[in-house]
């Protein structure tokens, strides 16, 4: 088709394999929008199209990805807000004729149904971080790193040291929005078993595969586009399993060490780390020296 039609927050450029979906940055976008900036969806990954009556003298243009088509809906697993769905497209009720037309070139034009067995719309690119209340989560591609904070993280993540985690390694990504209680974002390990039988997971809080949220501490916008990337690497990288090649540890501030230490020392004093477990992580510390 080649036409685009703008709406609020976003406009859509129609071509004949795909639309691609610019989002506006404005202080009234969505900070998700925003911080997606641009997504192209094939037509393959939509099976559906809708046009409804919106709020205060608007109509709503919506598609309907397929189920496993977009490792961003896969992770958000129905948390988003209805304003945070990046495949609404909010318009002036006087478009709706405009907007129902380009419904109708759209359904005609639509084969794919059912789940996807791959990904259609791509992740956001690596590499990506964000500020979780016990800690800093980063992703460059292939491995995903935990780095906990001096004051948020528990003892039990203290005692495991931060964490490293080669995409190879894992099955999968819980993400639980921070608009939510216990919001956090956990990797699950690639042999996890799903099963009834499976043993309990830890509270996030007591995880070192998680990272927890709080007020201001891992927004939307920049947890779930790590969490869809995380996802998307995982199904692309799976199945493959190459062998991780080793690579040495970068050398540690001597400062942030230090500190580390004496941290150690106050959870040793506490009684939460044992005089084994103190030792031994504080000789695992003096070695990244």
């Amino acid at each position: 088709m080649g036409d685009v039609l703008a709406g609020f927050h976003a406009a859509w450029e129609f071509e004949s394999d795909s639309v691609l979906i610019r989002y506006e940055r404005g202080i009234r976008t969505p900070k998700l929008f925003q911080a997606l900036g641009e997504r192209r969806v094939p037509l393959e990954a939509i099976e559906g199209v809708t046009l409804t009556p919106g709020r205060r003298g608007t109509v709503v243009l919506r598609v309907a990805p397929r189920a496993g088509a977009d490792p961003l809906i896969e992770a958000a697993a129905g948390q988003l807000k209805e304003s945070g769905d990046p495949y609404r497209l909010v318009l002036p009720a006087e478009r709706e004729t405009l907007a129902e037309y380009y419904a109708d070139e759209l359904r005609a034009l639509l084969t794919g149904s059912g789940r996807s067995e791959r990904y259609l719309v791509a992740a956001p690119e690596a590499p990506l971080h964000f500020k979780a209340y016990d800690g800093k989560a980063a992703f460059d591609g292939k491995a995903v790193s935990f780095r906990w904070s001096w004051t948020g993280a528990s003892s039990a993540k203290w005692k495991a040291g931060d964490q490293s985690f080669p995409v190879t390694d894992l099955g999968g990504v819980e993400w639980r929005s921070p608009e939510l209680l216990e919001g956090y974002l956990r990797l699950l390990p690639r042999d996890a078993d799903a099963s009834a039988a499976a043993p309990a997971l830890p509270q996030a809080d007591q995880d070192p595969a998680a990272v927890v949220f709080g007020l201001g501490y891992g927004p939307v916008h920049e947890s779930l586009p790590f969490a869809a990337a995380v996802l998307a690497a995982v199904r692309e990288r799976g199945a493959s399993a190459p062998v991780p090649v080793p690579v040495p540890a970068p050398r540690r501030n001597p400062a942030d060490i230090a500190e580390r230490i004496r941290h150690l020392g106050e959870l040793h004093q506490q009684g939460l780390v044992t005089d084994e477990e103190f030792s031994s992580k504080k000789a695992e510390l003096l070695a990244e020296l």
